[in-house]
């Protein structure tokens, strides 16, 4: 196995995600459960686009960083299928972190809140992708990658088959798979719940293959039929306008950051987790919802 000769996997994909997004419109259009809307998907492949050309004007800067670690690397992994599954493995588990801070840091949130603001499901909702994910800076969590001694090439390759996974999870057509599979793996029931809006659903299902993050983190959260997914952000954005899509976040950010009234308020403007509640980074909707469903304390038994 020659790491340089390895494709590209998005690249290779993209026809396959345009048969498969009419192949979805056709089934949704006879009957089976999903949505669409013309000016949504317009707006998702708009920002799919965007990504893909700042992606490559912006790729050169983390690849320098890279492969400045990888010259100080602590090993020389030899190619060949065990190098190549422990670093797949490697970068799911660094996914799901950068996944996570993502959710959680709202400076990394302005880059990746673009992906959950459509308010439908379906497979274009995938392609919808940042414009800005460089100045997010949650891609120094993949660095170690490199200073254990995984080439450019491998980790690039993963990540690609990594992203190739996750556009099959981003539809309603495909209900719930078989529990050994939901138990391992990430799903579209999964990823479902991970769009959801619903207090019980918020902040879950990080993961980008394997769903065995989330449930050894304690981040899992599986969908209820009695509790439909509301998709999209806490507040909906009244535009498919690819650019507001893409900055208002960051703009939000701006906004907050001058009305800040001291230096604690404007480091959690930044920094604390988005939807904060009374100025406090521990007060937020899904904390609230977990309070407000707490199992209640066992009694203690009389003595």
């Amino acid at each position: 196995m020659n790491w340089s000769s390895l494709p590209d996997p998005v690249a290779i994909a993209i026809p396959v995600f345009v048969v498969c997004i009419i192949l979805e419109l056709v089934a949704v259009r006879l009957g089976r459960r999903g949505d669409y809307d013309w000016r949504d998907t317009g707006t998702s492949l708009a920002m799919g686009l965007g990504n893909t050309i700042t992606g490559a004007l912006l790729a050169g800067s983390v690849s320098g960083i890279a492969l400045w670690l990888w010259q100080h690397r602590l090993f020389d992994i030899a190619p060949g299928w065990a190098s190549f599954a422990l670093c797949f493995v490697l970068d799911d588990l660094a996914y799901y972190w950068i996944h996570r801070a993502g959710h959680r840091i709202r400076w990394a949130w302005a880059a990746h809140v673009i992906h959950h603001s459509s308010q439908h499901y379906n497979l274009s909702t995938a392609l919808r992708q940042t414009w800005s994910g460089l100045f997010g800076l949650t891609f120094i969590i993949k660095l170690p990658l490199f200073l254990i001694g995984f080439p450019l090439e491998l980790v690039a390759f993963c990540g690609g088959l990594n992203l190739v996974y996750q556009f099959w999870i981003h539809t309603e057509v495909v209900g719930r798979l078989p529990r050994w599979f939901e138990a391992v793996m990430n799903t579209p029931s999964h990823h479902r719940v991970h769009h959801g809006t619903n207090p019980r659903y918020l902040d879950r299902n990080y993961a980008g293959v394997f769903i065995i993050w989330d449930r050894l983190f304690g981040t899992f959260e599986a969908e209820r039929d009695d509790e439909p997914v509301r998709y999209g952000i806490i507040k909906n954005l009244a535009s498919f306008n690819p650019f507001w899509v893409a900055i208002h976040e960051w703009l939000g950010i701006a906004r907050d950051v001058i009305a800040a009234r001291s230096l604690r308020q404007a480091l959690l403007a930044m920094f604390g987790p988005p939807g904060a509640l009374t100025g406090d980074s521990a007060d937020t909707i899904r904390a609230r919802w977990e309070q407000d469903n707490a199992a209640p304390a066992a009694t203690q038994p009389a003595e």
